[in-house]
């Protein structure tokens, strides 16, 4: 199970994000979010299945 940080800006996250500055971006905007438009959970699943 991943541990719970606190990022440079303040806000708690997961470990994995502090790897790379990308990633904080990454997790503070796109990852953990409700999606309730059919098309842009198309779109989620399509990118992270490739990832």
């Amino acid at each position: 199970m991943s541990s719970i940080l606190q990022g440079p800006d303040g806000e708690l996250g997961f470990s994995w994000c502090s790897a790379a500055p990308e990633l904080l971006e990454y997790h503070d905007i796109e990852w953990g979010y409700l999606v309730d438009d059919d098309i842009r959970l198309f779109e989620k699943l399509c990118l992270e299945s490739f990832r």
